[in-house]
């Protein structure tokens, strides 16, 4: 602590610290001066780096987006190819497409060999994710209604993702059978790695018989019954969608343990007789108020002991996260009728329901989902 005649001064706090420092970094010719510095000249250059990603990010996304509408990696993944091979067909010429290919290597999707471009091990990943590809094709409506972010956070947008999902207003919302049949199959594409991720965190192992509010196309129900052979489920959803799980199960074969029961959470009873309660996707769909009243209703019918699991994309909280808060937070602004959260504070309103023995598991993979489990 320093002295002075007026008395002891306490030194600045790591606040007023950090504040000092990035008024620094932020003075005009600061990055040229600490890149002529040996032991600062690495750290200008990762963090230059890093911010002119963030300043390229949406003509990356492009990048991306256009990749993947032109199939580039499921071509190549029959073998390396030329930009004149990869532009037949395509309506672009072979000149666009060479500088497509060489964009594309720079995000490291694919390769370039010589005259050639071979997928990378990340680009045969993004072809192996269940449903990735499909939520990139279908990012071209989010595209437009982020066109102009600042009307888009103003409220100003009238954004196109709102009617592409329109299940979420309620149960009279999707009345279109094609809206219903591309929402079941992109959600029942990426619902696998959330079932996945979701059944590694929480153990069914206790529970005999499960209800899945809002299972949609019942990949997590199924994913359920196959890991506990003993377990039932009943999957509950509107009913244009519990017809696409009808017939979607039917080949199943745990199929005569799952049953499918049509309502809406909001308005219709909920069936009874579970002793495990799964939200899947399901609670950032909606606002407080909606998901206040599910709670409640949920505390109605599962039974004293029985437990709720929650999993889906989740704000980092206090640790700001690149999938919840910048991703799946606009996306949710998008729809305008939900919002992602972290897991503390679904724990939080889960104690305000009523539940008991709250849990929060570390993700494993934050950006497929996360989880919080209850205790009615």
């Amino acid at each position: 602590m320093a002295l002075q005649a007026d008395g002891p001064v306490a030194p600045p706090d790591r606040a007023d610290l950090r504040t000092r420092l990035t008024r620094l970094v932020a003075r005009p010719g600061f990055q040229s001066w600490a890149a002529r510095i040996p032991i600062l000249r690495r750290i200008a250059r990762a963090e230059g780096d890093a911010l002119f990603d963030l300043v390229q990010g949406f003509v990356a996304s492009q990048v991306l987006y256009a990749v993947v509408s032109l199939d580039l990696l499921d071509r190549l993944s029959d073998g390396p190819a030329t930009p004149s091979t990869l532009a037949r067909g395509t309506d672009i010429p072979t000149d666009r497409m060479h500088r497509l290919c060489q964009a594309a290597a720079a995000l490291r999707i694919m390769r370039r060999t010589g005259d050639r471009f071979a997928l990378t091990t990340r680009g045969a990943a993004l072809l192996g994710v269940p449903g990735l590809a499909a939520m990139i094709r279908h990012h071209d409506v989010l595209y437009r209604d982020l066109a102009d972010p600042v009307a888009f956070l103003r409220g100003e947008t009238e954004t196109e993702l709102a009617g592409f999902w329109p299940y979420v207003f309620g149960a009279d919302g999707a009345t279109d059978p094609e809206i219903t049949r591309t929402y079941s199959r992109l959600m029942a594409d990426s619902q696998r790695l959330v079932a996945e991720d979701t059944l590694r965190a929480v153990s069914l192992r206790r529970a005999t018989h499960l209800l899945d509010i809002g299972g949609g196309s019942g990949v997590f129900a199924e994913a359920a019954a196959r890991t506990s052979p003993a377990l039932s489920v009943t999957l509950f959803d509107l009913p244009a969608v519990a017809q696409a799980a009808r017939q979607r199960l039917g080949a199943s074969p745990v199929a005569d343990r799952i049953a499918v029961a049509e309502g809406s959470f909001r308005d219709d009873p909920m069936p009874r007789g579970a002793d495990a309660v799964s939200l899947i996707r399901v609670l950032y769909d909606h606002e407080d108020a909606t998901v206040r009243a599910l709670l409640a209703k949920i505390r109605t019918v599962l039974p004293a002991g029985g437990r709720l699991i929650v999993s889906e994309p989740m704000s980092g909280g206090t640790r700001p996260a690149p999938a919840g808060d910048v991703y799946f937070a606009f996306y949710c602004m998008a729809m305008r009728t939900g919002t992602v959260r972290s897991q503390d504070r679904i724990a939080e309103m889960l104690t305000e329901a009523g539940f008991a023995e709250v849990e929060t598991p570390r993700p494993a993979r934050p950006f497929v989902t996360s989880v919080v489990t209850a205790r009615g």
